[in-house]
């Protein structure tokens, strides 16, 4: 589904986002433009980021152990 008609962002570009390493909403917003025109769509959008970020946080705390990763 469309959340930023301005730039054609859509629920998908957002999850990916965050699937690629975006942490917050202004992260999110900065690779993704969503909300940077008319601003109309910003309560939507913060809502799939957190819906998004929570998932995954309730996937990771299912894991048995703790998902940690290192820069080698």
């Amino acid at each position: 589904m469309y959340v930023c008609l301005c730039t054609g962002v859509t629920d998908g570009k957002i999850r990916d986002a965050i699937y690629e390493g975006c942490c917050s909403y202004k992260e999110v917003r900065l690779a993704t433009g969503v909300a940077s025109q008319c601003g109309k769509c910003a309560c939507l959008a913060k809502e799939v980021v957190r819906e998004t970020l929570m998932e995954l946080q309730t996937a990771q705390a299912a894991i048995p152990y703790p998902a940690e990763f290192t820069a080698a």
